[in-house]
């Protein structure tokens, strides 16, 4: 009995731990250059961004060259007494390294700076803890987090003790991690299998999906690439739009009306970013793998981004990690307000690709038409006369055909339409 009310007390903590608003916090970015890695300051700016959006401001970067992270302390003992002044000269309350530690890196370098010390994962994590709204995203995310904190418990501990509150206190917070590790297990089990039980509803729900034959575009791009603007520019779905990353964490599936008649099933993604943390997979898989049951992917691009090209190198190998394979894709290069010039873009992996902004809702009616073309080349042509008694098939022509011509005739009405194989041998 005590050990149920005290895994409910946790719970309950957890929740109330996301209306919490903590004083800014003044962080250190530290990373590791190493021989075979050239983005490193790319990689570090891109920190900053998470930690802006986790709700702390950067104070410094600090890189260090090295062959490798040291197995201890991720940097080596001169870098830490560099960051040890910094932090005294700067005000700075925190570090954050921009790989994930191990446990033991983590505690080392706590001890040598005496000060909280986080990773990119932490970051990551937190501003899924900030941006869950739905319930499966909520436990999605502390699934994640207690996956990631159960090996670091003494660490983490000895972090909490130095502040009130914080980047990587959101979701289960201080008091979780005081609990043993037979208790999150247990708690890590059972939103499994709540987790589990969530997953069959949308297999579910995908499977009348598909049944209904209406075709399904999913939605993938890095981070802030504008996918959420695009979808609410296509269907008013109302999803949240910031200049921020990972605004939005729970997939939105709407519906769109091409010009043609022909409907499609729009779903957005989570956003991908270099080094997304393999427990946000794991936990996030049920609903990052819609795209994997998509029939096209539309790639978003935020081409005003200075590394557009790094980015799309990210999405394509996050998707190969899911599974996606074999899709048609379609690349649509936003952002293109932003340009001062029109650069050459391209991507060779796509089958189409389109420059568009979804702000300024320009080269929309390029994006539909691509759509209109991939439909169509996975239809067959039919050109029947139906009888006036059969006029109720049209309406399933419109449904989920291209409907070409259609025309009034004595012995019926005449139809030209690109349709599905399998509607074309239903009618």
């Amino acid at each position: 009995m005590q050990c149920l009310l005290t895994l409910k007390g946790a719970w309950l903590y957890m929740t109330e731990m996301y209306e919490i608003k903590e004083n800014e916090e003044r962080l250190i970015l530290v990373a590791v250059a190493t021989q075979d890695g050239d983005d490193t300051e790319e990689s570090l700016d891109e920190l900053e961004e998470l930690a802006k959006t986790a709700g702390a401001v950067t104070v410094a970067k600090v890189i260090q060259n090295r062959e490798s992270v040291h197995p201890g302390t991720y940097i080596g003992k001169g870098k830490i007494e560099e960051v040890r002044v910094l932090m005294d000269e700067l005000g700075a309350t925190g570090v954050v390294c921009d790989d994930e530690l191990t446990p033991a890196q983590l505690k080392n370098l706590e001890d040598a700076l005496q000060a909280k010390v986080m990773d990119r994962t932490i970051v990551i994590l937190d501003i899924f803890a900030q941006r869950a709204t739905t319930k499966e995203g909520k436990i999605q995310v502390e699934l994640a987090q207690l996956k990631y904190r159960s090996t670091r418990l003494v660490g983490m501990r000895n972090s909490m003790s130095r502040l009130g509150g914080g980047i990587g206190t959101k979701g289960p917070g201080e008091k979780k991690l005081e609990v043993d590790r037979r208790l999150i297990r247990d708690r890590i089990s059972q939103l499994k299998r709540e987790l589990s039980d969530m997953q069959q509803s949308r297999e579910t729900a995908r499977g009348l999906r598909n049944k209904g034959g209406i075709p399904i575009v999913a939605i993938v791009g890095y981070t802030n690439a504008g996918k959420s603007t695009l979808l609410n520019l296509l269907t008013s779905a109302g999803v949240l739009e910031e200049d921020k990353l990972f605004a939005t964490l729970d997939p939105t599936t709407r519906n769109l009306e091409l010009p043609s008649g022909q409907q499609l099933l729009l779903t957005d993604t989570v956003g991908f970013i270099r080094k997304l943390p393999h427990h946000l997979i794991e936990a996030f898989r049920s609903t990052l793998e819609e795209a994997k049951y998509a029939d096209i992917i539309l790639h978003v691009v935020d081409s005003s981004n200075p590394v557009a090209y790094k980015q799309m190198h990210v999405v394509y190998e996050t998707l190969e990690n899911l599974g996606v394979k074999d899709k048609t894709v379609v690349t649509a290069f936003n952002k293109q307000d932003k340009l001062e010039s029109d650069p050459v873009m391209k991507d060779f992996r796509a089958d189409k690709t389109v420059k568009i902004s979804a702000k300024q809702n320009t080269g929309i009616d390029t994006l539909l038409e691509l759509f209109e073309e991939v439909l169509r080349d996975r239809k067959v042509l039919m050109e029947k006369v139906f009888s006036y008694n059969d006029a109720g098939k049209i309406q399933i022509i419109r449904k989920y055909g291209q409907l070409i011509a259609e025309e009034y005739q004595e012995d019926g009405i005449y139809i030209k339409a690109y349709l599905p194989k399998d509607i074309y041998t239903g009618l």
